[in-house]
């Protein structure tokens, strides 16, 4: 009788790869959410005043976003396994030290040169994609990472309550940290084992102005839209947004200049100028400024309004990672095929989700109702694990071989001004509403987040109504 065939060691090797990748984009996400329930055991034992807690959050951003671009770029110029396995190193040493900081200012900087890291390891993930995968079983590859970006965002506030309640070793908040040395280490290993070299090309070159103007453009917009949330709007935070324009435009303007010239680009305008590219990069921006933004609100939905704790709270969005799951088992069938098909019928979904979770909370009584809501967490968890992968394949598929860090790089660099947009947006709409009411008030806390869901609806719909007039295609849709 014979046996059944098994997996070809090239394809297992591959998918261990995506699972090395995977880990290490696990690590990034799940760190930027994390930290949040540790904020006030920290404030407590650091005696640490407000600014510099908010900071500990603040500074990682900052040094995530900024690096981006620049980090995708350079894994195009000296290769990206290379650069995947800096950020891996420089990430996991960051952990080590923010784990054993002695005072607030030691975990600041720590925290920045975290990020630094995450940013350097971060776009190579994606950037491997098209080389470890043929166009038919990208799909499935980027699904996964929809998926990780899901579980990240509900399983944060989880482990981070349970390693806080635990007190590992009279360590506090400490482990937080400390349990990225191992995963970082399995990461390490698994890169050499399984990720291939990818070299780059160094005749590409540096472009060093083109990096300046971009991070001064990203700074002008992440700096008011970062403290928002903290500091609310404020007058001041209108000019640096009004100077981010013309230094997009002069940013922009120098990457034609060095085009014309034949000289290094930090973006290529062969990308800039396309169309799917621009519409994957910018609609996946849209995409994450709704759903990082809704599980902050919804936390403080729950915990505040309702008065479950961290691990009950995450315990209760748990359906939506199930549904980003459920959506990337089947994404890998579809492959390249129906590419604005996909997005617009994901964008139905997510909005689906969003307008049943605004029935549920409208309905809400004196206790959370887990049954009410876990039908439309996990219909948005579909919704958003059909987009992702589609907005991903289009996006990167624009780019030549030489330019898959560089496109890799500025779409993580859009998606983080999106995430930080909503944040700002969505949190801005949250407290506005919420006023001055106490905790456990729970009528204003329902009010708080049906404007939240809002938002989120309005976002869901900007999904479903652009495909229809924007390029999409990247294949014949079969």
């Amino acid at each position: 009788m014979p046996r059944a065939s098994s997996p070809d060691p090239a394809s297992r090797r591959k998918w261990a790869a995506a699972a090395v990748l995977l880990l290490a984009n696990f690590m990034n996400l799940i760190d930027i959410t994390i930290v949040n329930v540790a904020l006030p055991s920290m404030q407590e034992e650091l005696s640490a005043p407000p600014n510099l807690i908010e900071w500990i959050v603040a500074g990682y951003t900052f040094s995530f976003a900024l690096l981006l671009l620049p980090a995708g770029r350079m894994g195009d110029l000296y290769g990206r396994r290379r650069m995947f396995v800096a950020g891996i190193v420089i990430f996991t040493a960051a952990s080590l030290v923010c784990g054993l900081a002695p005072s607030v200012g030691t975990l600041v900087g720590a925290r920045v040169v975290q990020g630094m890291g995450a940013a350097i390891m971060t776009p190579q993930t994606l950037a491997l994609v098209p080389r470890l995968f043929p166009p038919e079983q990208r799909g499935a590859a980027f699904g996964l990472f929809a998926l990780t970006a899901g579980l990240a965002s509900v399983t944060g506030p989880i482990v981070g309550g349970l390693l806080i309640g635990a007190d590992l070793f009279g360590l506090t908040w400490r482990p937080i940290f400390l349990v990225n040395i191992p995963l970082g280490i399995a990461a390490l290993v698994g890169a050499f084992l399984f990720v291939p070299r990818a070299e780059g090309d160094a005749r590409l070159g540096t472009d060093g102005i083109g990096i300046l103007l971009a991070g001064l453009a990203m700074l002008a917009v992440l700096v008011p839209l970062i403290e928002a949330p903290a500091l609310g709007w404020q007058a001041w935070m209108i000019a640096p947004i009004l100077a981010a324009i013309p230094l997009g435009w002069g940013f922009l303007h120098w990457q034609r200049r060095q085009e014309a010239r034949d000289r290094p680009q930090l973006l290529p305008m062969r990308l800039a100028r396309s169309g799917p590219f621009l519409t994957g990069g910018l609609l996946s921006a849209v995409l994450f400024s709704a759903a990082p933004a809704y599980f902050f609100t919804i936390a403080l939905y729950l915990q505040s309004g309702y008065g479950l704790t961290p691990l009950q709270s995450g315990l209760t969005t748990t359906p939506f990672p199930l549904g980003v799951l459920v959506a990337s088992a089947t994404t890998g069938w579809f492959g390249s095929r129906w590419m604005r098909g996909r997005v617009v019928g994901g964008g139905l979904l997510f909005a689906a989700g969003f307008v049943g979770q605004g029935w549920a909370v409208m309905g809400m009584g004196d206790e959370i109702s887990w049954l009410r809501m876990a039908p439309w967490f996990f219909l948005g968890g579909l919704g958003l694990g059909n987009i992702v992968s589609p907005l991903y394949q289009i996006a990167l598929a624009a780019a030549g071989d030489n330019d898959t860090g560089s496109a890799s790089g500025a779409v993580q660099a859009i998606r983080q001004v999106g995430i930080a947009f909503g944040v700002a947006i969505m949190g801005g709409l949250f407290f506005t509403i919420l006023g001055d009411a106490a905790q456990g008030d729970q009528a204003a806390y329902r009010a708080a987040m049906l404007g939240a869901i809002a938002y989120a609806c309005l976002v869901a719909l900007t999904i479903v109504a652009t495909p229809f007039f924007a390029p999409m295609q990247m294949t014949e849709e079969g």
